[in-house]
Protein backbone atom coordinates (compact mmCIF):
# COMPACT_ATOMS: atom_id res chain seq x y z
CA UNK A 1 0.00 0.00 0.00
CA UNK A 2 1.17 3.50 -0.38
CA UNK A 3 2.67 4.10 2.87
CA UNK A 4 0.75 5.16 5.20
CA UNK A 5 2.84 6.92 7.64
CA UNK A 6 0.85 7.11 11.17
CA UNK A 7 1.61 9.09 14.10
CA UNK A 8 1.18 6.53 17.10
CA UNK A 9 1.16 7.71 20.86
CA UNK A 10 2.84 6.46 23.61
CA UNK A 11 5.17 3.68 21.27
CA UNK A 12 7.89 4.30 23.89
CA UNK A 13 5.74 2.17 25.98
CA UNK A 14 5.38 -1.18 24.34
CA UNK A 15 8.04 -2.64 25.54
CA UNK A 16 6.66 -2.90 28.69
CA UNK A 17 2.95 -3.17 27.91
CA UNK A 18 2.96 -5.55 24.54
CA UNK A 19 3.24 -8.66 26.44
CA UNK A 20 0.85 -8.08 29.71
CA UNK A 21 -1.66 -7.20 27.11
CA UNK A 22 -1.20 -10.53 25.34
CA UNK A 23 -1.59 -12.09 28.21
CA UNK A 24 -4.79 -11.07 28.84
CA UNK A 25 -6.15 -11.53 25.21
CA UNK A 26 -5.37 -15.44 26.07
CA UNK A 27 -6.41 -15.43 29.27
CA UNK A 28 -9.71 -13.91 28.12
CA UNK A 29 -10.04 -16.27 25.20
CA UNK A 30 -9.19 -19.35 27.44
CA UNK A 31 -12.44 -18.56 29.19
CA UNK A 32 -14.55 -17.82 26.43
CA UNK A 33 -14.00 -14.46 25.97
CA UNK A 34 -11.64 -12.47 23.39
CA UNK A 35 -10.14 -14.68 20.73
CA UNK A 36 -8.03 -13.33 17.99
CA UNK A 37 -8.30 -13.95 13.96
CA UNK A 38 -5.89 -12.45 11.73
CA UNK A 39 -5.92 -9.81 9.18
CA UNK A 40 -2.83 -7.82 8.53
CA UNK A 41 -1.41 -5.48 5.83
CA UNK A 42 -1.16 -1.99 4.14
CA UNK A 43 0.22 0.75 4.91
CA UNK A 44 -2.32 3.74 6.79
CA UNK A 45 -1.98 7.23 8.23
CA UNK A 46 -3.11 8.83 11.09
CA UNK A 47 -6.20 10.86 9.99
CA UNK A 48 -5.20 13.69 12.41
CA UNK A 49 -0.94 13.16 10.71
CA UNK A 50 -0.54 16.40 8.30
CA UNK A 51 1.74 14.43 6.08
CA UNK A 52 0.46 10.67 6.35
CA UNK A 53 3.83 9.19 7.08
CA UNK A 54 4.19 5.87 5.50
CA UNK A 55 2.54 3.50 7.72
CA UNK A 56 5.06 2.37 10.48
CA UNK A 57 2.21 3.59 11.39
CA UNK A 58 3.31 6.10 13.80
CA UNK A 59 6.12 7.96 11.78
CA UNK A 60 7.77 11.91 12.45
CA UNK A 61 6.65 14.63 9.48
CA UNK A 62 10.03 15.76 8.49
CA UNK A 63 12.15 13.46 6.39
CA UNK A 64 15.90 12.97 6.64
CA UNK A 65 17.83 14.75 4.57
CA UNK A 66 19.57 12.03 1.47
CA UNK A 67 21.25 14.79 -1.03
CA UNK A 68 23.50 12.59 -3.01
CA UNK A 69 22.13 9.21 -2.79
CA UNK A 70 21.95 7.28 -5.81
CA UNK A 71 20.72 3.68 -6.84
CA UNK A 72 22.83 2.21 -10.02
CA UNK A 73 23.38 -1.11 -10.06
CA UNK A 74 22.19 -4.10 -12.05
CA UNK A 75 19.16 -5.61 -11.18
CA UNK A 76 19.13 -8.77 -8.67
CA UNK A 77 19.06 -12.63 -9.94
CA UNK A 78 15.13 -12.70 -9.90
CA UNK A 79 14.18 -14.89 -7.23
CA UNK A 80 10.72 -16.92 -6.67
CA UNK A 81 9.43 -15.86 -3.41
CA UNK A 82 9.95 -18.95 -1.58
CA UNK A 83 7.57 -20.77 0.90
CA UNK A 84 10.07 -21.51 3.46
CA UNK A 85 8.92 -22.18 6.53
CA UNK A 86 8.90 -19.88 10.21
CA UNK A 87 9.66 -21.64 13.18
CA UNK A 88 5.95 -21.07 13.99
CA UNK A 89 4.93 -23.15 11.76
CA UNK A 90 5.07 -27.02 11.04
CA UNK A 91 7.59 -27.76 8.34
CA UNK A 92 5.84 -28.46 5.06
CA UNK A 93 6.91 -30.66 2.42
CA UNK A 94 7.57 -30.48 -0.83
CA UNK A 95 4.05 -31.63 -2.32
CA UNK A 96 3.55 -32.39 -6.14
CA UNK A 97 1.06 -29.86 -7.21
CA UNK A 98 -1.56 -31.93 -7.78
CA UNK A 99 -1.34 -32.76 -4.27
CA UNK A 100 -0.93 -28.95 -2.96
CA UNK A 101 -4.03 -28.52 -5.23
CA UNK A 102 -6.02 -31.00 -3.59
CA UNK A 103 -5.07 -29.23 -0.37
CA UNK A 104 -6.31 -26.02 -0.62
CA UNK A 105 -9.33 -27.28 -2.69
CA UNK A 106 -10.43 -29.79 0.46
CA UNK A 107 -9.83 -26.48 2.91
CA UNK A 108 -11.94 -24.66 0.36
CA UNK A 109 -14.60 -27.72 0.48
CA UNK A 110 -14.26 -27.56 4.28
CA UNK A 111 -15.11 -24.14 4.91
CA UNK A 112 -18.68 -22.31 5.43
CA UNK A 113 -19.07 -19.45 3.22
CA UNK A 114 -18.42 -17.04 6.14
CA UNK A 115 -15.16 -18.89 6.52
CA UNK A 116 -14.49 -17.81 2.78
CA UNK A 117 -15.38 -14.83 3.02
CA UNK A 118 -13.14 -14.22 5.94
CA UNK A 119 -10.34 -15.06 4.05
CA UNK A 120 -10.50 -12.21 1.98
CA UNK A 121 -9.86 -9.83 4.67
CA UNK A 122 -6.77 -8.30 6.42
CA UNK A 123 -7.71 -6.64 9.55
CA UNK A 124 -5.13 -4.14 11.62
CA UNK A 125 -4.49 -5.18 15.41
CA UNK A 126 -1.81 -2.67 17.17
CA UNK A 127 1.37 -3.93 17.53
CA UNK A 128 2.09 -2.23 20.99
CA UNK A 129 -1.56 -2.04 22.45
CA UNK A 130 -3.58 -4.77 21.00
CA UNK A 131 -7.42 -3.91 21.53
CA UNK A 132 -9.46 -6.71 22.84
CA UNK A 133 -12.60 -5.99 21.32
CA UNK A 134 -11.12 -5.51 17.77
CA UNK A 135 -9.14 -9.25 18.17
CA UNK A 136 -12.67 -10.48 19.46
CA UNK A 137 -14.29 -8.80 16.12
CA UNK A 138 -11.83 -10.19 13.72
CA UNK A 139 -12.41 -13.69 15.23
CA UNK A 140 -16.00 -13.37 14.83
CA UNK A 141 -15.98 -12.61 11.18
CA UNK A 142 -13.09 -15.47 10.70
CA UNK A 143 -10.72 -12.95 8.88
CA UNK A 144 -7.49 -14.52 7.76
CA UNK A 145 -5.39 -12.80 8.10
CA UNK A 146 -3.79 -9.30 10.21
CA UNK A 147 -1.82 -6.47 10.09
CA UNK A 148 0.44 -5.02 12.98
CA UNK A 149 -0.01 -1.50 12.74
CA UNK A 150 1.65 1.62 14.54
CA UNK A 151 4.41 1.66 16.26
CA UNK A 152 6.15 -1.38 19.15
CA UNK A 153 9.34 -1.44 20.58
CA UNK A 154 8.76 -4.43 22.33
CA UNK A 155 11.16 -6.68 20.36
CA UNK A 156 10.79 -9.54 18.81
CA UNK A 157 10.40 -12.11 21.73
CA UNK A 158 7.64 -9.64 22.76
CA UNK A 159 5.71 -9.31 19.37
CA UNK A 160 6.05 -13.33 19.12
CA UNK A 161 4.07 -14.12 21.93
CA UNK A 162 1.58 -11.57 20.90
CA UNK A 163 1.75 -13.09 17.42
CA UNK A 164 1.31 -16.37 18.52
CA UNK A 165 -2.02 -15.72 21.05
CA UNK A 166 -3.43 -13.86 17.84
CA UNK A 167 -2.39 -16.86 15.69
CA UNK A 168 -3.82 -20.03 18.23
CA UNK A 169 -7.04 -18.02 17.40
CA UNK A 170 -7.30 -19.16 13.26
CA UNK A 171 -10.39 -21.51 12.44
CA UNK A 172 -10.33 -24.76 12.39
CA UNK A 173 -11.51 -26.52 8.91
CA UNK A 174 -12.39 -30.24 8.84
CA UNK A 175 -10.15 -30.97 12.33
CA UNK A 176 -7.15 -28.43 10.62
CA UNK A 177 -6.05 -24.75 11.59
CA UNK A 178 -6.16 -22.90 8.87
CA UNK A 179 -3.21 -20.65 9.59
CA UNK A 180 -3.38 -16.76 9.22
CA UNK A 181 -1.33 -14.62 7.30
CA UNK A 182 0.92 -12.31 9.87
CA UNK A 183 1.66 -9.21 8.15
CA UNK A 184 3.32 -5.93 8.97
CA UNK A 185 5.28 -2.80 7.57
CA UNK A 186 8.73 -2.79 7.57
CA UNK A 187 10.43 -0.90 4.57
CA UNK A 188 12.80 1.28 6.72
CA UNK A 189 13.51 4.45 7.69
CA UNK A 190 10.22 6.20 8.97
CA UNK A 191 8.16 3.14 7.75
CA UNK A 192 9.15 0.63 10.09
CA UNK A 193 6.53 -0.74 12.63
CA UNK A 194 8.51 -3.02 14.31
CA UNK A 195 11.43 -1.98 16.98
CA UNK A 196 13.51 -3.25 19.86
CA UNK A 197 15.79 -5.43 20.96
CA UNK A 198 16.26 -8.30 17.99
CA UNK A 199 15.51 -6.01 15.25
CA UNK A 200 17.91 -3.73 13.62
CA UNK A 201 16.71 0.18 12.76
CA UNK A 202 16.68 0.08 8.92
CA UNK A 203 17.10 2.93 6.76
CA UNK A 204 14.96 4.67 4.16
CA UNK A 205 14.40 3.78 0.67
CA UNK A 206 16.80 6.06 -1.10
CA UNK A 207 20.02 4.57 1.72
CA UNK A 208 18.91 1.38 0.74
CA UNK A 209 18.92 2.55 -2.98
CA UNK A 210 22.64 3.74 -2.78
CA UNK A 211 24.03 0.42 -1.86
CA UNK A 212 24.80 -2.58 -4.04
CA UNK A 213 22.44 -4.81 -5.09
CA UNK A 214 24.32 -7.57 -3.42
CA UNK A 215 24.63 -5.82 -0.23
CA UNK A 216 20.47 -4.86 0.09
CA UNK A 217 19.95 -8.78 -0.07
CA UNK A 218 22.12 -9.62 2.65
CA UNK A 219 21.08 -7.14 4.56
CA UNK A 220 17.21 -7.89 3.70
CA UNK A 221 17.72 -11.76 4.39
CA UNK A 222 19.01 -10.59 8.04
CA UNK A 223 15.79 -8.22 8.43
CA UNK A 224 13.37 -10.99 7.40
CA UNK A 225 15.33 -13.40 9.43
CA UNK A 226 13.83 -10.92 12.29
CA UNK A 227 10.58 -10.80 11.21
CA UNK A 228 10.37 -14.53 11.38
CA UNK A 229 11.68 -15.01 14.50
CA UNK A 230 8.70 -12.64 15.42
CA UNK A 231 6.41 -14.82 13.92
CA UNK A 232 5.57 -12.29 10.97
CA UNK A 233 5.05 -14.16 7.26
CA UNK A 234 4.13 -11.17 5.22
CA UNK A 235 6.02 -8.00 4.69
CA UNK A 236 4.23 -4.89 2.91
CA UNK A 237 7.14 -3.75 1.04
CA UNK A 238 9.46 -3.34 -1.30
CA UNK A 239 8.01 -0.21 -2.68
CA UNK A 240 7.93 -0.33 -6.52
CA UNK A 241 6.97 3.30 -7.24
CA UNK A 242 9.23 5.01 -9.13
CA UNK A 243 9.48 9.17 -7.91
CA UNK A 244 11.25 11.09 -10.96
CA UNK A 245 13.82 13.32 -9.70
CA UNK A 246 12.36 16.41 -11.13
CA UNK A 247 9.18 15.61 -8.40
CA UNK A 248 10.99 14.45 -5.84
CA UNK A 249 10.36 15.40 -1.90
CA UNK A 250 7.00 16.72 -3.38
CA UNK A 251 5.65 13.53 -4.00
CA UNK A 252 3.86 13.60 -0.47
CA UNK A 253 2.98 9.50 -0.09
CA UNK A 254 6.54 8.36 -1.20
CA UNK A 255 9.09 10.97 -2.48
CA UNK A 256 8.73 12.86 0.54
CA UNK A 257 9.64 10.35 3.58
CA UNK A 258 12.22 8.82 0.80
CA UNK A 259 10.88 5.62 0.53
CA UNK A 260 11.92 5.09 -2.90
CA UNK A 261 14.91 3.43 -4.11
CA UNK A 262 15.77 5.66 -6.85
CA UNK A 263 14.46 7.97 -9.07
CA UNK A 264 14.63 6.04 -12.55
CA UNK A 265 12.65 2.39 -13.24
CA UNK A 266 16.68 0.68 -13.77
CA UNK A 267 17.16 1.74 -9.84
CA UNK A 268 14.12 0.88 -8.40
CA UNK A 269 13.63 -2.78 -10.32
CA UNK A 270 17.20 -3.20 -9.44
CA UNK A 271 17.02 -2.98 -5.52
CA UNK A 272 13.08 -3.55 -4.94
CA UNK A 273 14.63 -7.02 -7.02
CA UNK A 274 16.89 -7.10 -4.26
CA UNK A 275 15.11 -6.64 -1.53
CA UNK A 276 12.36 -9.41 -2.52
CA UNK A 277 15.54 -11.93 -3.38
CA UNK A 278 16.81 -11.29 0.41
CA UNK A 279 13.47 -11.79 1.94
CA UNK A 280 12.43 -15.01 -0.38
CA UNK A 281 16.08 -16.46 0.60
CA UNK A 282 14.64 -16.25 4.54
CA UNK A 283 11.19 -17.43 3.87
CA UNK A 284 9.29 -14.17 4.34
CA UNK A 285 6.67 -12.91 1.59
CA UNK A 286 6.87 -9.87 0.27
CA UNK A 287 4.16 -7.18 -1.08
CA UNK A 288 4.97 -5.00 -4.46
CA UNK A 289 3.56 -1.96 -3.79
CA UNK A 290 1.58 0.44 -4.93
CA UNK A 291 0.30 -0.70 -8.49
CA UNK A 292 0.13 1.09 -10.65
CA UNK A 293 2.48 3.19 -9.12
CA UNK A 294 2.91 6.68 -6.88
CA UNK A 295 5.46 8.44 -7.75
CA UNK A 296 3.93 10.79 -10.08
CA UNK A 297 1.23 11.82 -7.87
CA UNK A 298 1.86 14.70 -5.66
CA UNK A 299 -0.91 14.24 -2.59
CA UNK A 300 -0.94 11.25 -0.05
CA UNK A 301 -4.11 9.26 -0.32
CA UNK A 302 -4.24 8.24 2.77
CA UNK A 303 -4.38 11.79 3.84
CA UNK A 304 -5.78 13.43 0.52
CA UNK A 305 -8.88 12.80 -1.33
CA UNK A 306 -8.88 13.04 -5.32
CA UNK A 307 -5.43 11.96 -6.09
CA UNK A 308 -4.48 11.68 -9.54
CA UNK A 309 -2.14 10.29 -11.74
CA UNK A 310 -2.54 12.09 -15.43
CA UNK A 311 1.33 10.42 -16.52
CA UNK A 312 1.05 6.83 -16.23
CA UNK A 313 -0.33 4.88 -18.92
CA UNK A 314 -0.33 1.11 -19.52
CA UNK A 315 2.90 0.85 -21.24
CA UNK A 316 4.96 3.41 -18.94
CA UNK A 317 8.57 2.79 -18.61
CA UNK A 318 7.22 2.94 -14.31
CA UNK A 319 6.19 -0.03 -14.44
CA UNK A 320 9.09 -2.02 -15.23
CA UNK A 321 9.45 -2.48 -11.22
CA UNK A 322 6.10 -4.36 -10.90
CA UNK A 323 6.89 -6.52 -13.97
CA UNK A 324 10.42 -7.77 -12.87
CA UNK A 325 8.98 -8.45 -9.37
CA UNK A 326 5.83 -10.72 -10.80
CA UNK A 327 8.27 -12.37 -13.23
CA UNK A 328 10.24 -12.95 -10.37
CA UNK A 329 7.19 -14.72 -8.10
CA UNK A 330 6.10 -11.91 -5.90
CA UNK A 331 3.04 -13.81 -4.01
CA UNK A 332 1.38 -10.15 -3.77
CA UNK A 333 0.68 -6.74 -5.09
CA UNK A 334 -0.87 -3.91 -3.79
CA UNK A 335 -3.13 -1.65 -5.25
CA UNK A 336 -3.19 2.12 -5.37
CA UNK A 337 -5.91 4.53 -4.15
CA UNK A 338 -5.36 6.98 -6.86
CA UNK A 339 -7.17 7.48 -10.00
CA UNK A 340 -4.81 7.08 -12.86
CA UNK A 341 -6.31 9.40 -16.22
CA UNK A 342 -4.65 7.54 -18.53
CA UNK A 343 -5.65 3.84 -17.70
CA UNK A 344 -9.15 4.55 -16.34
CA UNK A 345 -10.66 7.82 -15.41
CA UNK A 346 -13.44 6.47 -13.77
CA UNK A 347 -12.38 4.58 -10.79
CA UNK A 348 -9.97 5.04 -8.43
CA UNK A 349 -7.48 1.99 -9.23
CA UNK A 350 -8.44 0.00 -5.99
CA UNK A 351 -12.09 -0.41 -7.79
CA UNK A 352 -10.90 -0.44 -11.35
CA UNK A 353 -11.37 -3.39 -13.65
CA UNK A 354 -9.36 -1.71 -16.39
CA UNK A 355 -6.22 -1.62 -13.60
CA UNK A 356 -6.80 -5.10 -11.68
CA UNK A 357 -8.35 -8.10 -14.19
CA UNK A 358 -6.43 -5.96 -17.48
CA UNK A 359 -3.56 -4.82 -17.15
CA UNK A 360 -1.98 -5.94 -13.73
CA UNK A 361 -3.70 -9.63 -14.44
CA UNK A 362 -3.89 -10.14 -18.00
CA UNK A 363 -1.35 -7.93 -19.28
CA UNK A 364 1.23 -8.41 -16.85
CA UNK A 365 0.15 -11.98 -16.13
CA UNK A 366 -0.03 -11.79 -12.34
CA UNK A 367 -1.23 -14.64 -10.68
CA UNK A 368 -0.83 -14.15 -7.24
CA UNK A 369 -2.72 -12.05 -4.61
CA UNK A 370 -4.13 -8.71 -5.38
CA UNK A 371 -3.95 -6.81 -1.74
CA UNK A 372 -5.32 -3.69 -1.03
CA UNK A 373 -4.19 -0.60 0.25
CA UNK A 374 -5.83 0.63 3.40
CA UNK A 375 -9.85 0.69 2.70
CA UNK A 376 -10.62 1.79 6.23
CA UNK A 377 -9.00 4.81 7.52
CA UNK A 378 -7.70 6.35 4.04
CA UNK A 379 -9.08 9.73 2.87
CA UNK A 380 -9.38 8.94 -0.38
CA UNK A 381 -11.95 5.90 0.09
CA UNK A 382 -13.88 7.73 2.62
CA UNK A 383 -16.75 9.00 0.08
CA UNK A 384 -17.74 5.15 -0.03
CA UNK A 385 -19.66 3.09 2.42
CA UNK A 386 -17.43 0.67 3.85
CA UNK A 387 -20.22 -1.76 2.28
CA UNK A 388 -19.19 -0.53 -0.84
CA UNK A 389 -15.39 -0.67 -0.83
CA UNK A 390 -15.02 -4.50 -0.22
CA UNK A 391 -17.22 -4.80 -2.99
CA UNK A 392 -16.06 -2.85 -5.55
CA UNK A 393 -12.67 -3.95 -4.94
CA UNK A 394 -13.47 -7.33 -4.95
CA UNK A 395 -15.67 -6.90 -8.05
CA UNK A 396 -12.72 -5.42 -10.10
CA UNK A 397 -10.31 -8.18 -9.26
CA UNK A 398 -9.23 -7.51 -5.82
CA UNK A 399 -8.35 -10.73 -3.59
CA UNK A 400 -7.50 -9.32 -0.17
CA UNK A 401 -9.05 -6.28 1.23
CA UNK A 402 -6.72 -4.40 4.16
CA UNK A 403 -8.53 -2.31 6.78
CA UNK A 404 -7.01 -1.09 9.82
CA UNK A 405 -9.87 -0.47 11.33
CA UNK A 406 -11.62 -3.94 12.38
CA UNK A 407 -14.74 -2.83 13.78
CA UNK A 408 -15.71 -2.00 9.72
CA UNK A 409 -15.27 -5.26 8.79
CA UNK A 410 -18.97 -6.66 9.68
CA UNK A 411 -20.28 -4.24 6.94
CA UNK A 412 -17.63 -5.23 4.59
CA UNK A 413 -18.90 -9.24 5.07
CA UNK A 414 -22.24 -8.62 4.96
CA UNK A 415 -22.30 -6.82 1.54
CA UNK A 416 -20.04 -9.59 0.21
CA UNK A 417 -22.25 -12.50 1.52
CA UNK A 418 -25.10 -9.98 0.39
CA UNK A 419 -23.50 -9.65 -3.09
CA UNK A 420 -23.08 -13.38 -3.49
CA UNK A 421 -26.54 -14.61 -3.39
CA UNK A 422 -27.65 -11.98 -5.66
CA UNK A 423 -24.96 -11.95 -8.34
CA UNK A 424 -23.23 -15.51 -9.66
CA UNK A 425 -20.04 -13.83 -11.87
CA UNK A 426 -19.74 -11.96 -8.28
CA UNK A 427 -19.36 -15.37 -6.18
CA UNK A 428 -17.14 -16.82 -8.78
CA UNK A 429 -14.69 -14.40 -8.03
CA UNK A 430 -14.95 -14.81 -4.31
CA UNK A 431 -14.15 -18.16 -4.99
CA UNK A 432 -11.16 -17.66 -7.42
CA UNK A 433 -9.80 -15.00 -4.69
CA UNK A 434 -10.23 -17.27 -1.84
CA UNK A 435 -8.37 -20.14 -3.77
CA UNK A 436 -5.36 -17.61 -4.38
CA UNK A 437 -5.44 -16.78 -1.02
CA UNK A 438 -5.16 -20.33 0.54
CA UNK A 439 -2.84 -21.32 -2.22
CA UNK A 440 -0.11 -18.46 -0.72
CA UNK A 441 -0.90 -19.68 2.63
CA UNK A 442 0.32 -23.36 1.68
CA UNK A 443 3.30 -22.10 -0.14
CA UNK A 444 4.15 -20.25 3.33
CA UNK A 445 3.57 -23.22 5.11
CA UNK A 446 0.36 -22.21 6.76
CA UNK A 447 -1.86 -25.13 5.93
CA UNK A 448 -1.69 -28.45 7.19
CA UNK A 449 -1.19 -30.92 4.08
CA UNK A 450 -0.47 -34.11 5.51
Amino acid sequence: MPARVRRTRGHRAALRTAVPVVTLLLAATACGGTSAQVGAVGSTSAPGSPTGLPTARGTQSTPPSSAGRTAADPPAAARSQGATLGDHRSTPRALPSARAAQCVNDYYSGMTTAQRVGQLFMGGISAAHPDASQVRTLRDQHVGSVMLTGRSTAGTAATRKLVDGIRAQSDQVGGRRAGMVVATDQEGGQVQVLSGPGFSAMPDGLTQGGWSTTTLRTRAADWAKQLKAAGVDLNLAPIADVVPASLGTRNRPIGYFHREYGHTPAAVTSHSGAFAAGFAQSGVMTTLKHFPGLGQVLGNTDTTANVVDSVTTAKSASLQPFRAGIQAGSPFVMISSAVYTKIDAKHLAAFSPAVIDQLLRHDLNFKGVVISDDLGDAVAVRSFTPAQRAVDFIAAGGDMVLTIRPSIVPEMTRAVQSRMKQDASFRAKVDASVHRILDAKHKAGLLDCG
